[in-house]
């Protein structure tokens, strides 16, 4: 469902007259239409979606509440959307100034004759909030990433090649019915495992701690997930980091709820971590917000200046990586809740040891 009359009653309290919109993951939220190509323009009583022939007539199908328009050599973006806005006496439009690169930023000003505002803050803040239709498509490709996750443990072994498992997880996401991965699986092992965002090599899985950080695309929606398994009996330190780590999560999804600042849903996991002694081997955030995109709005980081909303959906992922032994991360994902927050990974998250 398009978002196009949410974007609108927040544009009227904008100086600015209307809003342009240019990324795909913009544009899919405001519309709902999944392409590569077009531009929304959305004003205090109208709405344009200009795409070219590759799209016009899935957009025309799938978008209700705009009027869609062909864009041609002809007829270019600029000069309709310039038309459009000296039709409504708009002389300044809000952009997504963390989208637009500066080059383009010129051509639009040059090509459309009107002030430029940025204007990211306000389809970010909309982004931050999911609907229960959303959070259920989230669900659904997060169920599609675990069965993929689960059918894929049987096949590791010291005889696989990192990529080669992170391949054959990819092909699950489609076979089961993902659109997409949301972005290459991370799959590392033994001492590989302390690198957080560490690719997939051609070395054989190592015994010791597994890392595998996987996720899905079903239509709009993305999900991430990470499982840290592993490959023969771990000795006492990987145990007790394990379970640091594990007790560091639950501490962080037990404190997330709406209205609580993300640093210190960040702080009640860290405050875990350093008390074991391995405060200085968790150097990225808590979480972050997931949605259209697999990075979005909110935060939950040390430096982190939002306030989690109801409604938001976040990761919860501490880790602690020992550099040159092994490292542990557990990811969930949550949606924020008034009076806390509810898990929607379905995955156990006891050791398992292969």
């Amino acid at each position: 469902m398009g978002r196009i009359n949410a974007i609108r009653r927040e544009l009227a309290k904008q100086e600015y007259g209307a809003l342009m919109i240019t990324s795909p993951a913009n544009r899919t939220f405001a519309t709902g239409f999944i392409s590569s190509a077009g531009v929304l323009l959305i004003t205090s009583r109208d709405a344009f979606f200009f795409t070219d022939s590759r799209y016009i007539e899935a957009a025309e199908a799938a978008i209700s509440d705009a009027h869609v328009r062909l864009v041609t050599h002809e007829d270019p973006y600029h000069d309709q959307i310039k038309a459009a806005l000296a039709e409504s006496k708009i002389n300044s439009i809000g952009f997504e100034d963390n989208a637009v690169t500066y080059s383009k930023y010129n051509e639009w000003v040059e090509k459309l004759e009107v002030g430029l505002v940025p204007a990211q803050k306000l389809i970010t803040e909309l982004r931050a909030v999911k609907s229960g239709a959303d959070l259920e498509n989230m669900k659904n490709a997060q169920r599609i990433a675990e069965k993929s996750f689960e059918e894929t443990l049987p096949l590791i072994n010291s005889d696989i090649t990192e990529r080669q498992l992170a391949a054959e997880l990819v092909y699950r996401f489609q076979k089961n019915g993902a659109d997409d991965k949301s972005f290459d699986p991370i799959v590392v092992s033994g001492s590989r495992s302390s690198m957080p965002h560490g690719v997939p090599g051609d070395e054989k899985i190592s015994e010791g701690f597994l890392t595998i950080d996987f996720g899905v695309r079903l239509g709009a929606w993305c999900s991430d997930t990470t499982r840290t398994v592993c490959l023969g009996r771990p000795d006492d330190e990987m145990i007790r980091v394990y379970e640091t780590v594990l007790e560091a999560q639950e501490a962080g999804i037990k404190t997330a709820r709406a209205g609580v600042p993300g640093k210190d849903v960040d702080a009640a996991a860290r405050s875990i971590i350093e008390s074991a002694g391995y405060g200085e081997y968790f150097g990225h955030g808590f979480g972050h917000g997931l949605g259209i995109e697999v990075h979005e709005a909110p935060t939950a980081s040390k430096s982190s200046e939002d306030i989690l909303q109801d409604g938001a959906v976040i990761s919860a992922e501490p880790g602690i990586y020992l550099p040159g032994r092994f490292g542990v991360r557990i990811e969930d994902v949550i949606y924020i809740k008034g009076n806390g927050c509810e898990n929607i990974t379905n995955l156990p998250k006891k050791l398992i040891i292969l």
